[in-house]
């Protein structure tokens, strides 16, 4: 069942047993989406939104966080005015064991081959 928000700063996210594998596949599909998860990745802990340098607009990068979160690959909570991200790296390797390492290596290898 989806963890309703309570309060108007709280923010739905799915339950473990409701994050489906074609969901964080088509979150993983984006460009600008992978990115952000690559760095979350990189970073290991907690990033706020404006943390992220992405080349699109705010409503874009909005819209790139809601499908993460929806999809079950990041948690976002609010620490004062900042919305906060992080992976729910711990969730997804309870559901794919492997899946999140193997697509972040991946990543890295194809932006290396691209020159990214």
């Amino acid at each position: 069942m989806t963890t309703a928000a309570t309060t108007s700063r709280d923010l739905p996210h799915p339950a473990r047993d409701e994050i489906r594998l074609e969901g964080i596949l088509h979150a993983l599909s984006d460009p600008m989406r992978l990115r952000i998860v690559r760095e979350l990745a990189t970073d290991g802990g907690e990033l706020s939104c404006s943390r992220f340098d992405l080349p699109v607009t705010k409503s874009t990068t909005t819209h790139h966080f809601r499908v993460l979160r929806e999809s079950g690959v990041i948690r976002q909570i609010y620490r004062g005015t900042a919305k906060m991200n992080g992976l729910r790296r711990d969730d997804l390797d309870v559901l794919f064991p492997g899946l999140l390492d193997t697509l972040l290596d991946a990543a890295a290898r194809q932006a290396l081959r691209l020159g990214d």
